[in-house]
């Protein structure tokens, strides 16, 4: 045994208290540019395309995006139908959103939209008159949610059970979905000469207009503050839980998940399940918001809208949100521009915004690396 001092023990010096809000502070810092910068650049792309094609019709762009702004966001009638279309773009964005984490691409949000709006509207119809929204609403976010969960998490448990690809089985099931749907509505269901049910018999929320007055005539209604509360809720799931630290595991690198523990064909299928639910939710917004019955063919394309707005928003609830609003000013503002160039270039602008995006991304990326945040 060799002679001599011992080695001195390493102090480890404690983080001090301040760097915990620092770390916090630097993380939100972080997911507002992931979910802000990269539609601020699309939308700069958009702009310049869209001048493009606005120049081509002989219109000044500042008259176009004045008259889109003014449709949109400069009256409370158009800012309140901005409001109703963002309602229901936010539900279908975060269904698509919460599949994007876990690896998984729903292309099914337009069935299970509606099949969540249609149970919704079941129970509407089987409650007794009279009935306050307080006392119904529970059942209506838990029938919306079962409606559009249950379509979920079909392809979800055959993803899992048999490796069947969720955008073969959600595309297959959104015409399987509607073709039922209409079935029952047009052969059972509907009110004479029309493709919509009855009224409810209770339990409608009451719209914006019933608070503030100048928005009187748009569907802007109180399920907006029902899909503000999911897409908080989303949030709390995805990064400050268990759950949603697996999902997110899962859809970075399944295997690597596996390995670690994580039971990825359960991931998967919760996931699937929980996307059916919130694009079911939003079937509230037509249902329980705007026209109190359930319509054939209401969704009109929000479900697959939803795809375009989870890309936008980088698949975190708080760009879903903003690129919910995004697209709704887009949809209400070209009603307006009509008078001037076709509407049909707001779609096309739209279809820039997403290229924009995936396209923006890495270099947003870069740019953020090159600021200090990792």
């Amino acid at each position: 045994m060799t002679g001599g001092a011992a080695p001195p023990a390493t102090e480890i010096t404690p983080a001090p208290p301040s760097a915990a809000p620092l770390v916090a502070r630097q993380s939100l810092r972080a997911q507002l540019e992931e979910a802000l910068l990269p539609a601020v650049v699309a939308l700069l792309l958009a702009a310049v395309v869209g001048d493009v094609l606005i120049l081509s019709f002989g219109q000044s762009p500042g008259n176009v995006y004045r008259l889109l702004l003014e449709g949109s966001w400069g009256n409370a009638y158009g800012f309140g139908q901005v409001l109703y279309k963002a309602t229901t773009f936010t539900f279908t964005g975060l269904a698509v959103a919460i599949g994007l984490r876990a690896g998984l691409f729903n292309i099914g949000a337009e069935s299970q939209l509606a099949a969540g709006g249609f149970v919704a509207a079941l129970v509407g119809l089987l409650l007794p008159s009279g009935l306050p929204a307080l006392v119904t609403l529970p059942l209506f976010l838990v029938a919306a949610a079962a409606g559009g969960g249950v379509v979920g998490a079909i392809p979800g448990a055959l993803k899992a059970k048999f490796g069947a690809h969720e955008v073969i089985t959600t595309i297959m099931l959104n015409f399987i979905v509607l073709a039922l749907l209409n079935y029952f509505i047009s052969a059972h269901l509907k009110v004479p000469d029309t493709l919509h049910t009855a009224e409810l018999h209770s339990g409608a929320l009451p719209q914006l207009s019933a608070y503030i007055s100048a928005f009187h005539g748009s569907a802007a209604n109180l399920v907006l503050v029902i899909a503000l509360i999911a897409a908080w809720a989303s949030w709390w799931f995805l990064f400050r839980t268990r759950a949603g630290f697996e999902l997110r595991a899962t859809g970075l690198q399944p295997e690597a998940a596996e390995y670690g523990g994580v039971r990825v064909g359960s991931v998967w299928w919760r996931a699937m399940a929980l996307s059916g639910a919130l694009a079911g939710l939003g079937g509230l917004n037509f249902v329980l918001g705007s026209k109190h019955y359930y319509e054939d063919g209401f969704a009109s394309g929000a479900g697959f809208l939803g795809i375009a707005v989870a890309i936008v928003g980088r698949s975190n609830p708080l760009g879903v949100v903003l690129a919910a609003l995004l697209f709704a000013t887009l949809s209400q503002g070209g009603l307006a521009v009509n008078a001037l160039v076709p509407k049909q270039i707001v779609d096309v602008l739209q279809a820039v915004v997403i290229i924009a995006v995936a396209a923006s991304v890495p270099e947003v990326r870069r740019m953020l690396r090159r600021g200090g945040v990792r």
